[in-house]
């Protein structure tokens, strides 16, 4: 093969759905890996609405799965110029600290943070090999900035952007960029899955009243939740730019908050979170 090949991982829906579709259109042939392949019809749909089928391959990755994973390396065998890796597969757990279980943030980190490391492993000889490539993680603004009720998810990327740090560090010198995007609220399925799930809407918590204090605010945010394809868009421009940044913030009032939080006394933005989010 001698087209530019893409991994996305958590292809099926949201983020991961659209980046394939955008690179597919872009001149990239697309390995397309989610956990479950009797989810892929969405993507198979779209794929053949634009007659690009023939650009995407679909590959079955649980990322928390070592026989998945060790399957999957087996197959990259099969591909001879992996330039980009998009590190999207994820889930929110939320949730108050004391409602939720340590095998609760297990699952959260399994996923999110060794998850995304165990496909990098599997992706770098290749790229440093080849002197070449683009890592791209799928942060959130929840890795710049702590909000109650999702620590599990906050705790999770704030681990990302540490690892992606040292990655970009280490892999510099072999022609490999690693990149951040930290996108903002957007209209994808994760927060309301994560807030159906949590305990702490349950009668018996001590957090219910502020967990439906937060959840009737996320209600009333929805009609500015921004356009997910625009996450999908800047992938796809980070992939193709020459020298691209480490970090890339986007979503309304995200790049905002995260300079407000590093010039305000925590004292301050403290009770500006507090008020936003308990009045």
């Amino acid at each position: 093969m001698k087209a530019k090949q893409a991994i996305v991982t958590g292809a099926s829906s949201g983020f991961g759905l659209l980046t394939v579709l955008e690179l597919a259109q872009s001149d990239y042939h697309v390995i397309a890996t989610m956990r479950n392949l009797e989810k892929s019809k969405i993507l198979e749909n779209e794929l053949s609405k634009l007659q690009i089928s023939q650009n995407v391959d679909m590959l079955k990755l649980d990322v928390t799965s070592t026989e998945d994973l060790n399957e999957f390396n087996h197959k990259l065998d099969n591909y001879n110029n992996i330039q980009v890796l998009v590190n999207n597969a994820g889930f929110a757990q939320g949730g108050f600290t004391e409602d939720v279980t340590i095998e609760q943030y297990r699952d959260q980190f399994e996923t999110n943070v060794l998850g995304v490391i165990a496909v990098t492993q599997a992706v770098i000889p290749r790229m440093r090999k080849q002197k070449s490539g683009r890592i791209i993680n799928l942060s959130s603004v929840s890795g710049l900035i702590g909000f109650p009720s999702l620590s599990p998810y906050v705790a999770s990327k704030h681990a990302l952007e540490g690892f992606s740090e040292s990655l970009r560090l280490e892999l510099k010198p072999f022609g490999v960029d690693v990149i951040l995007i930290e996108p903002g609220s957007y209209a994808t399925n994760i927060w309301s899955n994560s807030i159906s799930k949590t305990k702490s809407l349950e009668n018996n918590s001590t957090y219910n009243v502020f967990m439906e204090k937060i959840k009737s605010r996320l209600k009333n945010e929805e009609k500015n939740l921004g356009n997910p394809i625009d996450v999908a868009k800047l992938i796809t421009y980070v992939a193709k730019t020459p020298n691209p940044k480490l970090r890339y913030a986007i979503g309304k009032g995200v790049k905002l908050n995260h300079f407000l939080k590093r010039i305000l006394p925590w004292r301050m933005w403290e009770k500006i979170v507090l008020k936003l989010l308990y009045k």
